[in-house]
């Protein structure tokens, strides 16, 4: 654009003395400048005020898009989904919404409603009864107890309290405002209808938008009295002004230049966009146009522009009316002179009305001066210019600012997504790195002992260099020391002085930063060729917790020129809210990973004490794991036949296998140990052969007695001494029989139990009262019999007997436990049988077929105690993996006789590495241990039998894994070879 001075400028009043003298041809130059000037100055009218519109549309749209966004981004926000407690005003998300709402003047509040009822709002300090002071208020409602609670706290500019106030039970509900389920039902940004602010009893609209993981809605306020202020300051021109009307055409803010033009005219609101010339009721003209803005929620708004058309055509008429005049006057001069000047015009008017044309089409393109000898044409090219320059510049600072939130809220998702902790400390350097356009930069985390911020990631694009993260080489920088010797926090080094005082430092130029030391910078640019300057350090600060650590970036580099600038506040305000979320990311993931360890330790402490409750048991739970792993490893590795598409689809799939071979045994928690344990047949919590012994005892007795009294009565002494040792040597025999049938070591046979039926019919004489000295439960299952006999002492009893108080009865609630879990497992009627022929008639081993239930049922419970706890999604299938390792292929396992179809790969692995374990275990007391070429032989004949899977019994040879447990587990005399060609 030319300057005044470089050439000769004439007001039009001096143009027109000049011409005055020009008389010639006086009609011609009239029409000449009407046909050609009155066009031109209507067109360039329309342009301007078109021109001028559209950048208070610009704007207008721009403040509401705004609001949308602090909606939009806040919805991601991770700190918005933390509980809401008390006054909270320490809440972790406050900060951010005190910038959110400092930030936009025209923004009255911002809050988040949860699902739970519960509410956080931060909302500037007006229409309420206030402190002198008071700047900013928060309003929380939560639940304490059973009563819901509504809490005030008035904040000065500084941020200290002033005051704070407490109410039960308020009438608000988030839950039933218009902005919380608009948000709900549209699952996408919305603009609610005008409606009445509860705290502040005045209308307005809310950006609403539900948070990113559904827990509630977030929502921004702008008053309709905010939004009337700002109409009011928008000018279109010096008469004109703005409206903004909702989808039914309600106003929602009329700048008061424009008011009474809308009070006397009824506006096409839904037609399409178009300029409109239209006369109020004093028969003013005036331009009006009126757009469409479609919300992020799809509904649609007019944002209406007017202004008078004398504010755009008075100027060009009254200059009209001067350039015809001095027409006249130079037309009397010479023809030619103002021809010259009517066409010198024409091209000035012109070319403003292009100018026009292209701001209004948003091109602002560099084009050529437009200069004129009129200094009111001159004066307004330049204006024009200014104005476009001005527009491109804003036009520029929008998209920057509007793509650095499309990166925050895109680094922000991606880091809330990442668990590995090198991928995601080179996610947040590298995302912070790109927004501030900083050459290189650093991560430190603060290390266990919380002595020293150690290097996760460093990062340094002109000296190509990168440690840590996913470069695969590692840290040589050696930690900071967070304090000195003397343990004062060390506040030497900006990074650790950064962590102690939770403040941002932006320091321009590292060499002339008295403050910290940065010798060790030197060194290193002394060392690499390399020179630091500006630096911007952030401490990194989730939610609910402590500084965990820092980020620091290094020389920001224009864009434009490639040279080392500073980091502006602007981009230190974004890199402050990427840190935000990437503090909280980090100590999510931190948390994460010390609760899975917890729950491993517990899921191993749970295994560890199942296996400590019965020495029958041993290390089961902690070797069952390791043989399912190695076995389900080399599953995963088959590329061919049926195992070849079997596979783990990520770590937590493994993981969920881990802990359903940890918790497969859970429940024997449940299973007595006398039953477990049950080494004999009457055993119970002791061996009760001992009563039968007894009784043996008594009889012999009672049978010396006899011989005794037999003598004394006349009888023979050696006849008698004769029946005497018969007797004796019968009840012997017969012990010595009982006794051996209660080992339970062989098959019992038919002949054998019958002889057992004429041992127990022997009798002998009972004369105490057994009913006596009983616990409550035992007394409620004497029977009537036993209470009659108790009163005739002494009585006859069988030698060995089936009574009915030693049959324990099942109850309602074990039916009740197990209801709809598809248990198909035979259920024995009573409990328990503890008959002492009964259990001594047990024809193979030492467990009643009550006591074989009882020990199956660890599987049922360990399925219903699985199923009732809230496993995450990615361990859902503990439960199966757990409760399936006593099911067999050919359908007659337990508890739901599942067939080959029911069982997945996982489960099949749970059930080899199960039995082949329980026989190569050496830490049973019951039984020793076998070889393993005994045990290979006999996991061979369940595949033949179809319990186990043949594909994975063949695997477990060829791959070598039952060599591989075997060395580390089996005892080295177990070691036997195994000739696998008989089973493969």
């Amino acid at each position: 654009m030319s300057t005044p001075g470089k050439r000769i400028r004439f007001h039009v009043s001096i143009m027109a003395t000049i011409l005055a003298v020009v008389l010639i041809a006086t009609a011609t130059t009239i029409v000449i400048v009407l046909a050609v000037s009155d066009r031109s100055v209507q067109t360039t009218a329309e342009s301007l005020f078109d021109a001028a519109g559209r950048s208070a549309r610009v704007q207008t749209e721009s403040l509401l898009s705004q609001v949308q966004d602090h909606a939009t981004i806040s919805a991601t926000v991770p700190s918005m989904v933390l509980p809401i407690e008390g006054y909270a005003q320490d809440h972790p998300a406050l900060p951010y919404l005190r910038r959110v709402l400092q930030g936009s003047e025209h923004t009255y509040s911002i809050y988040v409603g949860r699902e739970d009822g519960n509410f956080l709002q931060i909302m500037r300090a007006t229409g309420r009864d206030v402190p002198d002071g008071a700047e900013l208020i928060i309003r929380s409602i939560n639940r304490v107890g059973d009563t819901r609670r509504q809490h005030w706290t008035y904040l000065n500019g500084a941020g200290a309290v002033l005051r704070q106030e407490i109410g039960d039970d308020p009438a608000y509900d988030p839950r039933e405002r218009p902005w919380y389920e608009g948000a709900i039902e549209s699952g996408s940004t919305i603009l609610t209808d005008p409606y009445r602010f509860d705290a502040l009893q005045e209308l307005g609209i809310t950006a609403s938008r539900e948070l990113s993981d559904g827990s509630g809605v977030v929502g921004v306020d702008l008053t309709l009295a905010g939004l009337q202020e700002y109409a009011n300051a928008t000018a279109v021109s010096v008469g004109g002004g703005i409206a903004l009307t909702d989808g039914d055409s309600t106003p929602l803010a009329v700048a008061e230049r424009v008011a009474p033009l809308l009070d006397t005219l009824s506006l096409p609101l839904k037609d399409q966009s178009q300029l409109r010339r239209v006369v109020d009721a004093d028969g003013n003209e005036w331009f009006l146009r009126s757009d469409p803005w479609t919300l992020a929620g799809g509904e649609t708004w007019r944002v209406i522009t007017a202004a008078p058309i004398s504010d755009f055509l008075g100027p060009f008429v009254a200059l009209r009316g001067r350039i015809i005049a001095a027409s006249l006057v130079l037309l009397l001069i010479s023809f030619p002179v103002i021809f010259f000047i009517s066409r010198s015009l024409t091209r000035v008017v012109g070319a403003l009305a292009e100018e026009a044309e292209k701001i209004r089409d948003f091109d602002f393109s560099p084009s050529e001066p437009i200069t004129s000898s009129i200094v009111e044409f001159h004066q307004l090219a330049e204006g024009f210019g200014e104005m476009k320059s001005a527009l491109s510049q804003r036009t520029r600072d929008l998209n920057a600012n509007m793509e650095q939130l499309a990166k925050i809220i895109e680094l922000n998702i991606a880091i809330s997504a990442e668990n590995d902790i090198n991928r995601l400390s080179e996610l947040i350097l590298t995302g912070a790195r790109e927004l501030a356009g900083a050459d290189g930069g650093s991560l430190y985390l603060k290390n266990e002992a919380g002595t020293h911020l150690e290097f996760q990631i460093v990062l340094n694009q002109t000296l190509g260099f990168a440690q840590g993260g996913s470069s695969g080489d590692p840290i040589t920088l050696p930690p900071v020391p967070l304090y000195s010797e003397d343990g004062s926090p060390n506040n030497n080094n900006v990074v650790t002085h950064a962590f102690h005082t939770g403040e941002t430092f932006n320091i321009d130029d590292a060499y002339n930063a008295e403050q910290f030391d940065f010798s060790g910078t030197r060194r290193f640019d002394e060392s690499s060729g390399y020179h630091s300057k500006s630096i911007l350090t952030v401490p990194l600060k989730p939610r609910g917790s402590g500084i965990i650590g820092a980020m620091q970036l290094l020389n920001r580099i224009d864009p434009e020129t490639g040279e080392i600038g500073t980091f502006s506040p602007e981009i230190q305000r974004f890199v402050e809210a990427l840190s935000a979320g990437a503090a909280t990311a980090l100590y999510n993931r931190d948390l994460i990973e010390s609760q899975k360890r917890l729950f491993d330790s517990m899921i191993r402490l749970i295994a560890g004490a199942i296996d400590a409750k019965s020495p029958y048991t041993g290390g089961h739970c902690a070797r069952v794991p390791v043989l399912a792993m190695m076995l389900g490893k080399e599953a995963e590795s088959v590329r061919e036949g049926p195992l070849a598409e079997f596979a783990f689809e990520s770590d937590q799939d493994w993981r969920a296998f881990r802990i359903g071979a940890w918790l497969h045994d859970a429940g024997k928690v449940t299973t007595p140990d006398f039953v477990v344990d049950k080494s004999t047949k009457l055993e119970t919590i002791y061996n009760r052969i001992h009563e039968i012994r007894t009784r043996f005892e008594v009889i012999l007795r009672d049978a010396r007695i006899a011989r005794h009294e037999a003598v004394l009565a006349g009888a023979d002494p050696e006849e008698e001494d004769r029946k005497l040792a018969d007797i004796e040597a019968e009840l012997v025999d017969d012990y010595d029989f009982v006794a051996e049938c209660n080992l339970g070591g062989e098959f019992l046979s038919e002949e054998h139990v019958a002889r057992l039926n004429r041992i127990a019919k022997r009798t002998w004489m009972r004369h105490f009262d057994d009913t006596v000295g009983l616990s409550w439960e035992e007394a409620t299952r004497v029977s009537d019999e036993a209470l009659q006999a108790a009163k005739s002492l002494p009585v006859e009893e069988h030698l060995i007997a089936d009574k009915p108080e030693q049959v324990i009865p099942r109850t309602s609630e074990f039916y009740q436990t197990y209801e709809g879990f598809g248990f198909t497992i035979p259920v024995p009627e009573p409990l328990y049988n503890r008959g002492e022929l009964y259990n001594l008639s047990i024809s193979r081993g030492t467990l009643a077929s009550e006591e074989r239930f009882k020990i199956n049922e660890h599987v049922m419970q360990t399925i219903v105690m699985l199923e009732e706890l809230p496993f995450p999604d990615a361990l859902q299938r503990v439960p199966e993996y757990a409760g399936t390792h006593h099911e067999a292929l050919n359908g007659t396992g337990y508890p739901r006789q599942l067939t080959g179809e029911d069982l997945s790969i996982p489960a099949r692995v749970m059930a080899i590495a199960d039995i082949f374990e329980a026989l190569t275990a050496s830490d049973r007391p019951y039984k020793p241990p076998k070889p393993l070429s005994v045990a290979v032989d006999i996991l061979s004949k369940f595949r033949d039998e179809g319990h186990i899977d043949p594909d994975l019994f063949k695997l477990f040879l060829t791959s070598g894994a039952y060599r591989q447990y075997a060395e580390q587990y089996l005892k080295p005399e177990q070691l036997d070879e195994v000739d696998i060609s008989k089973y493969v």
